[in-house]
Protein backbone atom coordinates (compact mmCIF):
# COMPACT_ATOMS: atom_id res chain seq x y z
CA UNK A 1 0.00 0.00 0.00
CA UNK A 2 1.56 3.28 -1.10
CA UNK A 3 0.81 6.92 -0.24
CA UNK A 4 2.70 10.16 -0.68
CA UNK A 5 3.89 12.31 2.21
CA UNK A 6 3.46 15.94 1.21
CA UNK A 7 4.42 17.86 4.36
CA UNK A 8 5.32 17.42 8.03
CA UNK A 9 4.65 19.26 11.30
CA UNK A 10 6.46 18.62 14.58
CA UNK A 11 6.47 20.09 18.09
CA UNK A 12 8.83 18.68 20.74
CA UNK A 13 11.59 19.92 23.07
CA UNK A 14 14.32 21.27 20.80
CA UNK A 15 12.22 20.52 17.69
CA UNK A 16 9.75 23.41 17.44
CA UNK A 17 8.86 23.01 13.76
CA UNK A 18 9.86 21.05 10.66
CA UNK A 19 12.22 23.70 9.28
CA UNK A 20 14.32 23.74 12.46
CA UNK A 21 13.93 20.03 13.19
CA UNK A 22 15.10 18.76 9.79
CA UNK A 23 18.83 19.62 10.16
CA UNK A 24 18.80 18.23 13.70
CA UNK A 25 17.26 14.95 12.59
CA UNK A 26 19.78 14.55 9.77
CA UNK A 27 22.76 15.37 12.02
CA UNK A 28 23.58 18.63 10.22
CA UNK A 29 22.85 20.57 13.44
CA UNK A 30 23.28 19.47 17.07
CA UNK A 31 20.26 18.57 19.15
CA UNK A 32 19.64 21.02 22.00
CA UNK A 33 16.76 20.19 24.34
CA UNK A 34 15.29 23.68 24.54
CA UNK A 35 12.02 24.09 26.48
CA UNK A 36 8.86 23.04 24.73
CA UNK A 37 6.78 25.84 23.21
CA UNK A 38 3.03 25.29 22.92
CA UNK A 39 1.50 28.31 21.18
CA UNK A 40 -2.21 29.08 21.63
CA UNK A 41 -4.24 27.32 18.91
CA UNK A 42 -5.04 29.64 16.03
CA UNK A 43 -8.63 29.88 14.90
CA UNK A 44 -10.21 29.29 18.31
CA UNK A 45 -12.24 31.82 20.26
CA UNK A 46 -10.54 33.14 23.44
CA UNK A 47 -12.60 30.95 25.79
CA UNK A 48 -11.82 27.85 23.71
CA UNK A 49 -8.10 28.68 23.66
CA UNK A 50 -8.16 28.87 27.47
CA UNK A 51 -9.82 25.46 27.72
CA UNK A 52 -7.41 23.76 25.33
CA UNK A 53 -5.05 21.40 27.17
CA UNK A 54 -1.34 20.98 26.46
CA UNK A 55 -2.06 17.93 24.30
CA UNK A 56 -4.59 19.86 22.24
CA UNK A 57 -2.28 22.86 21.79
CA UNK A 58 0.60 20.66 20.63
CA UNK A 59 -1.56 18.57 18.31
CA UNK A 60 -3.13 21.62 16.70
CA UNK A 61 0.24 23.33 16.21
CA UNK A 62 1.71 20.25 14.50
CA UNK A 63 -1.46 19.92 12.39
CA UNK A 64 -1.29 23.59 11.40
CA UNK A 65 2.31 23.22 10.23
CA UNK A 66 1.56 20.17 8.09
CA UNK A 67 -1.73 21.52 6.73
CA UNK A 68 -0.07 24.73 5.50
CA UNK A 69 0.71 22.81 2.29
CA UNK A 70 -3.03 22.36 1.69
CA UNK A 71 -4.99 25.26 0.20
CA UNK A 72 -8.16 24.20 2.03
CA UNK A 73 -7.40 22.49 5.37
CA UNK A 74 -11.12 22.61 6.13
CA UNK A 75 -11.58 19.94 3.43
CA UNK A 76 -9.10 17.48 4.94
CA UNK A 77 -10.28 14.28 6.64
CA UNK A 78 -8.06 13.41 9.59
CA UNK A 79 -6.74 10.67 11.84
CA UNK A 80 -5.64 11.57 15.38
CA UNK A 81 -3.48 9.01 17.21
CA UNK A 82 -2.68 9.11 20.92
CA UNK A 83 -1.78 6.21 23.19
CA UNK A 84 -3.35 7.63 26.37
CA UNK A 85 -4.96 10.95 25.52
CA UNK A 86 -4.73 13.66 28.19
CA UNK A 87 -3.86 11.84 31.42
CA UNK A 88 -3.90 15.04 33.47
CA UNK A 89 -7.60 15.45 32.78
CA UNK A 90 -8.20 11.75 33.44
CA UNK A 91 -6.53 12.16 36.84
CA UNK A 92 -8.66 15.23 37.62
CA UNK A 93 -11.85 13.33 36.76
CA UNK A 94 -10.88 10.36 38.92
CA UNK A 95 -9.93 12.67 41.79
CA UNK A 96 -13.27 14.49 41.61
CA UNK A 97 -15.27 11.27 41.55
CA UNK A 98 -13.30 9.16 44.04
CA UNK A 99 -11.74 11.63 46.47
CA UNK A 100 -14.27 14.44 46.48
CA UNK A 101 -17.42 12.53 45.49
CA UNK A 102 -18.39 15.26 43.04
CA UNK A 103 -19.26 15.37 39.36
CA UNK A 104 -16.35 16.43 37.11
CA UNK A 105 -16.74 19.90 35.64
CA UNK A 106 -18.17 20.08 32.10
CA UNK A 107 -14.90 21.59 30.86
CA UNK A 108 -12.80 18.74 32.26
CA UNK A 109 -15.19 16.11 30.88
CA UNK A 110 -15.36 17.81 27.47
CA UNK A 111 -11.57 17.80 27.13
CA UNK A 112 -11.06 14.28 28.53
CA UNK A 113 -12.67 12.36 25.68
CA UNK A 114 -10.24 10.79 23.22
CA UNK A 115 -11.45 12.82 20.24
CA UNK A 116 -11.08 16.20 21.98
CA UNK A 117 -8.02 17.09 19.88
CA UNK A 118 -9.82 16.37 16.61
CA UNK A 119 -12.83 18.32 17.85
CA UNK A 120 -10.75 21.41 18.54
CA UNK A 121 -9.08 21.05 15.13
CA UNK A 122 -12.51 20.94 13.47
CA UNK A 123 -13.57 24.08 15.35
CA UNK A 124 -10.33 25.93 14.56
CA UNK A 125 -10.45 25.19 10.82
CA UNK A 126 -14.20 24.92 10.27
CA UNK A 127 -13.60 21.39 9.00
CA UNK A 128 -16.63 19.08 8.71
CA UNK A 129 -14.80 16.17 7.12
CA UNK A 130 -14.64 12.72 8.78
CA UNK A 131 -12.13 12.27 11.60
CA UNK A 132 -10.91 9.11 13.32
CA UNK A 133 -9.36 9.09 16.81
CA UNK A 134 -7.30 6.00 17.52
CA UNK A 135 -5.33 4.49 20.43
CA UNK A 136 -3.09 1.41 20.31
CA UNK A 137 -0.72 1.73 23.25
CA UNK A 138 2.94 2.10 22.30
CA UNK A 139 2.05 1.24 18.70
CA UNK A 140 -0.33 4.18 18.34
CA UNK A 141 1.73 6.06 15.75
CA UNK A 142 2.03 3.01 13.49
CA UNK A 143 -1.69 2.27 13.99
CA UNK A 144 -2.55 5.84 13.05
CA UNK A 145 -0.27 5.75 9.99
CA UNK A 146 -1.78 2.47 8.83
CA UNK A 147 -5.34 3.74 9.33
CA UNK A 148 -4.51 6.97 7.51
CA UNK A 149 -2.91 5.13 4.58
CA UNK A 150 -5.92 2.82 4.24
CA UNK A 151 -8.28 5.81 4.11
CA UNK A 152 -6.11 7.68 1.60
CA UNK A 153 -5.86 4.61 -0.64
CA UNK A 154 -9.54 3.73 -0.37
CA UNK A 155 -10.97 7.22 -0.80
CA UNK A 156 -8.22 8.56 -3.08
CA UNK A 157 -8.01 11.91 -1.30
CA UNK A 158 -5.53 13.72 0.93
CA UNK A 159 -5.69 13.26 4.70
CA UNK A 160 -4.03 14.69 7.79
CA UNK A 161 -2.47 12.33 10.36
CA UNK A 162 -1.71 13.81 13.80
CA UNK A 163 0.03 11.94 16.65
CA UNK A 164 0.45 13.38 20.14
CA UNK A 165 1.25 12.17 23.66
CA UNK A 166 2.07 14.16 26.79
CA UNK A 167 3.47 13.06 30.18
CA UNK A 168 1.15 11.92 32.94
CA UNK A 169 0.69 13.83 36.21
CA UNK A 170 2.84 12.68 39.16
CA UNK A 171 0.30 10.19 40.53
CA UNK A 172 0.08 8.34 37.18
CA UNK A 173 3.64 8.89 35.99
CA UNK A 174 5.07 5.69 37.59
CA UNK A 175 2.45 3.65 35.76
CA UNK A 176 2.80 5.38 32.36
CA UNK A 177 6.20 7.04 32.13
CA UNK A 178 6.79 9.46 29.26
CA UNK A 179 10.01 11.47 29.06
CA UNK A 180 8.49 14.54 27.39
CA UNK A 181 5.61 15.80 25.28
CA UNK A 182 5.71 15.16 21.53
CA UNK A 183 3.42 15.88 18.59
CA UNK A 184 3.81 15.42 14.85
CA UNK A 185 1.56 15.63 11.81
CA UNK A 186 1.80 14.18 8.30
CA UNK A 187 -0.15 15.39 5.28
CA UNK A 188 -0.68 12.30 3.13
CA UNK A 189 -1.92 12.12 -0.47
CA UNK A 190 -2.80 9.29 -2.89
CA UNK A 191 0.07 7.63 -4.73
CA UNK A 192 -1.34 8.68 -8.11
CA UNK A 193 0.46 12.02 -7.69
CA UNK A 194 4.01 10.75 -6.93
CA UNK A 195 5.77 14.02 -7.75
CA UNK A 196 4.00 15.85 -4.92
CA UNK A 197 6.17 14.50 -2.10
CA UNK A 198 7.90 11.46 -0.63
CA UNK A 199 6.41 8.04 -1.48
CA UNK A 200 5.76 5.76 1.49
CA UNK A 201 5.04 2.07 0.99
CA UNK A 202 3.51 0.33 4.02
CA UNK A 203 3.31 -3.36 4.82
CA UNK A 204 2.71 -5.43 7.95
CA UNK A 205 5.71 -7.67 8.60
CA UNK A 206 5.03 -10.92 10.45
CA UNK A 207 8.56 -12.32 10.19
CA UNK A 208 10.96 -12.65 13.15
CA UNK A 209 10.87 -9.08 14.44
CA UNK A 210 12.78 -9.14 17.72
CA UNK A 211 14.98 -6.06 17.99
CA UNK A 212 14.26 -4.88 14.46
CA UNK A 213 12.72 -1.48 15.26
CA UNK A 214 14.60 1.32 13.53
CA UNK A 215 16.41 3.47 16.10
CA UNK A 216 17.85 6.99 16.25
CA UNK A 217 21.62 7.58 16.13
CA UNK A 218 21.55 10.61 18.45
CA UNK A 219 21.18 9.27 22.04
CA UNK A 220 18.91 12.11 23.18
CA UNK A 221 16.59 11.58 20.22
CA UNK A 222 16.60 7.82 20.79
CA UNK A 223 15.61 8.47 24.41
CA UNK A 224 12.78 10.65 23.09
CA UNK A 225 11.70 7.90 20.68
CA UNK A 226 11.59 5.33 23.46
CA UNK A 227 10.07 7.75 25.96
CA UNK A 228 6.95 8.81 24.07
CA UNK A 229 4.68 6.64 21.86
CA UNK A 230 4.05 9.48 19.38
CA UNK A 231 7.82 9.93 19.02
CA UNK A 232 8.07 6.46 17.48
CA UNK A 233 7.63 8.55 14.32
CA UNK A 234 11.18 9.95 14.59
CA UNK A 235 12.97 7.36 12.37
CA UNK A 236 10.43 7.99 9.60
CA UNK A 237 10.74 11.76 9.96
CA UNK A 238 14.53 11.44 9.90
CA UNK A 239 14.50 9.45 6.67
CA UNK A 240 12.17 12.00 5.06
CA UNK A 241 14.30 14.95 6.22
CA UNK A 242 17.44 13.29 4.81
CA UNK A 243 15.79 12.38 1.52
CA UNK A 244 16.90 8.83 2.22
CA UNK A 245 15.51 5.84 0.33
CA UNK A 246 15.17 2.59 2.24
CA UNK A 247 13.04 0.52 4.60
CA UNK A 248 12.48 1.12 8.29
CA UNK A 249 10.49 -0.71 10.93
CA UNK A 250 8.00 0.95 13.30
CA UNK A 251 6.58 -0.81 16.38
CA UNK A 252 2.92 -1.76 16.03
CA UNK A 253 1.97 -4.97 17.88
CA UNK A 254 4.63 -7.03 19.73
CA UNK A 255 4.99 -9.58 16.91
CA UNK A 256 3.69 -7.48 14.03
CA UNK A 257 5.63 -4.30 13.23
CA UNK A 258 4.88 -1.90 10.42
CA UNK A 259 7.47 -1.86 7.64
CA UNK A 260 7.72 1.46 5.77
CA UNK A 261 9.73 1.92 2.59
CA UNK A 262 10.63 5.58 2.12
CA UNK A 263 11.05 6.66 -1.51
CA UNK A 264 10.42 4.73 -4.69
CA UNK A 265 11.24 1.02 -4.67
CA UNK A 266 14.36 0.16 -6.64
Amino acid sequence: MQVVLRSVGIVAPGLPDWELASPVLTGAAPYVATPLQAPPPMGLAPNERRRASLATRLALEAARQAADAEARPDRLPSVFASSDGDMTLIERMCHAIYREGTTPSPTVFQNSVHNAMSGYWAIATGCRQPSTSIAAGDGSFAAGLLEAAVQVTTCQRSLLLVACDVPAPPILHPHRTFCCAFACALLLAPARVPDSGTPLTLSLDGRDTHGRDTVMVEPALEAMRLGNPAARALPLLTAVAAGRTGELVLPYWPDLPLAVRVGQAS
